[in-house]
């Protein structure tokens, strides 16, 4: 079973409550309240494959499978924001409270001086879309793709503490997939292996439609998405750099894995907009 606040034996739809029960996506299971409304699990599920729950090594395996047809034969990319639209579509003109992740590759300008068009293509696109599907089965949803970035939140309307875990092990998952499930296959390529960042933060967003067109896109506006993209550029190599927001709601266990940033406030000059202190980052390399 996987530790709260960790990546162990059941990432796939699967994530722990701290009581020792399951959360599978697609289920409501009793433990910290309702865990998601039923119109989130329902957009969820409709994205998913399936709602299995599979082992670490079984889903590393398919992770690597996954990888080896992508370099073989290339990459059909599949974008994984529809149920996100779904969601959105929901709340428009309206707030609500998300917690809001960015992934992004480590390299990628390098990258694409050492390998022609069409191989970064495959690699970025593989990368962006395993971090999609790991973000869905922690029952985020993938906002949008910005270069080799993905944007994904988890609502936090009714469960802010569930909310901030899942997005937490969502992040943990997807370091340990990159390192176990997608290097050791460019490597055998004799390609690189592949670093990556993810940053978070949570706040009030306004869901806003560009446009009176029903099909334009829809997004979110607020300090949260703000802040999550403005601490990014304090991680490092392969770690997870979380406001003092997300910090002050996880479980004691995960607080003592992350370390407070000792920022210069000449150059850090960001505050909360509470209080007016000085903005606290955290940082955690798994």
């Amino acid at each position: 079973m996987m530790e709260r606040g960790g990546y162990d034996d059941s990432m796939m739809s699967n994530s722990n409550n701290g009581n020792g029960k399951e959360i599978v996506v697609g289920r409501e299971v009793k433990g910290e309240g309702k865990i998601v409304q039923d119109d989130i699990i329902d957009i969820i599920i409709g994205e998913l494959s399936s709602t299995r729950v599979v082992d670490t090594q079984t889903y590393i395996a398919e992770v690597q499978a996954r990888m080896w047809k992508a370099l073989k034969r290339g990459m059909h990319f599949q974008a994984l924001t529809r149920s996100s639209e779904e969601f959105l579509k929901r709340h428009l003109n309206s707030k609500v409270k998300l917690v809001v992740l960015y992934a992004d590759m480590v390299g990628s300008t390098r990258l694409s001086r050492m390998l022609p068009v069409e191989r970064l293509a495959v690699i970025m696109q593989a990368f962006t879309q395993e971090m999609s599907f790991i973000a869905l089965n922690f029952n985020g949803l993938v906002l949008k793709y910005v270069g080799d970035a993905v944007i994904a939140y988890f609502p936090a309307m009714h469960n802010l503490l569930l909310a901030a875990d899942d997005a937490v092990n969502c992040a943990i998952a997807m370091i340990e997939v990159l390192r176990q499930g997608i290097n050791p296959v460019l490597l055998q390529y004799d390609y690189p292996e592949l670093a990556m960042k993810v940053s978070m933060d949570v706040g009030e967003h306004s869901v806003i439609q560009y446009g009176s067109d029903k099909s334009m896109d829809v997004d979110i506006v607020g300090y949260g998405i703000s802040m999550a993209a403005k601490i990014h550029a304090l991680a490092e190599s392969n770690s997870i750099v979380i406001s003092h927001n997300v910090y002050n709601v996880l479980h004691p266990n995960m607080q003592d894995r992350f370390k407070q940033l000792s920022l210069d406030i000449s150059k850090w000059g960001y505050t909360d907009e509470d209080n007016g202190e000085l903005y606290k980052v955290y940082m955690y390399k798994p």
